[in-house]
């Protein structure tokens, strides 16, 4: 899960079924807010839960919408698939990361996007990080 301009989430799920993602999404996106999609059946449940929710077809070729007729494209996903691109290619220079790391790997993915640091610049904040995580409050 991506915020437009945020953060980045990312959860290593055991399975997609509505009670697995359910209370993901219901911990991570505040009720109210506009959620956007692809069509994938789970999703249709969003409204039910509290949230504003459009969908692209990918299954159409579509993968951004312009509602409006303004020329804009309000409804579309590519924040989180430009992501994924970018998540894809992380593990390249380590050959991959086994099925069983993948938990390991997404961490540090999940951090330096968040951050939008990279090499020495990242320091700073992962030091900031590790700090606050020894002396919560």
């Amino acid at each position: 899960m991506i915020q437009r301009g945020g953060e980045i989430v990312i959860r290593m799920l055991a399975d997609v079924r509505r009670v697995t993602i359910g209370p993901l999404i219901g911990r991570t996106i505040a009720p109210g807010t506009t959620v956007y999609t692809d069509e994938y059946d789970i999703y249709a449940r969003l409204p039910r839960w509290g949230y504003t929710h459009h969908t692209v077809c990918h299954a159409a070729g579509e993968f951004a919408r312009d509602e409006g007729g303004d020329g804009f494209d309000e409804i579309r996903v590519n924040t989180l698939e430009g992501s994924w691109s970018l998540r894809r290619s992380w593990p390249r220079p380590h050959r991959g990361i086994s099925q069983e790391r993948r938990p390991l790997d997404l961490g540090p993915f999940e951090l330096v996007h968040n951050v939008r640091r990279r090499g020495k610049a990242l320091l700073g904040p992962l030091i900031e990080l590790l700090v606050a995580s020894r002396n919560p409050g």
